[in-house]
């Protein structure tokens, strides 16, 4: 499991369109990771639209976002078309980098314990160090938290 101050895993994943993204190719911007559990379900939309929402402030921060979940590119372009999302969805499928992240944990529905995404962000600096972690992030509060840590507030 990382945490503040570690070196942020590396990672290669394919993007919606196909394309591969690796951590490093945005080595001296700030990085916001966010693993979310599936593209196009309701809070996920909520997180995912209310990033497009403020992505001005994103990017004054001079702060990439990059989101990860389970899902194929495929359906992570058809996710970002209907909701107009101008910022890369990265698809683990085999949840490699939700491992390395420690995102990739035991959850519990209904009585019924199975593996999913844990919707956690992970704010990485210039550096490569993780700046700061928020795990279980409620979708609704997601971008108050993730801004406020990039303007240091």
């Amino acid at each position: 499991m990382t945490d503040e101050g570690d070196r942020a895993p590396d990672f290669e994943l394919p993007d919606q369109d196909g394309n591969t993204h690796k951590l490093g190719d945005y080595a001296g911007r700030n990085v916001v990771l966010y693993f979310y559990p599936k593209a196009d379900t309701p809070g996920c939309t909520t997180q995912a639209c209310s990033i497009r929402d403020r992505g001005a402030e994103y990017e004054k921060a001079n702060a990439v976002v990059l989101g990860v979940s389970p899902d194929a590119p495929k359906k992570l372009r058809a996710f970002a078309d209907k909701y107009g999302l101008p910022f890369t969805l990265l698809g683990d499928e085999d949840h490699s980098v939700a491992d390395k992240y420690g995102t990739w944990v035991e959850k519990s529905r209904y009585g019924r314990k199975y593996m999913g995404m844990e919707r956690s962000t992970f704010v990485i600096g210039p550096d490569g160090k993780i700046q700061h972690v928020f795990r279980n992030v409620k979708p609704a509060e997601h971008d108050d938290l993730i801004l406020g840590a990039l303007n240091g507030s």
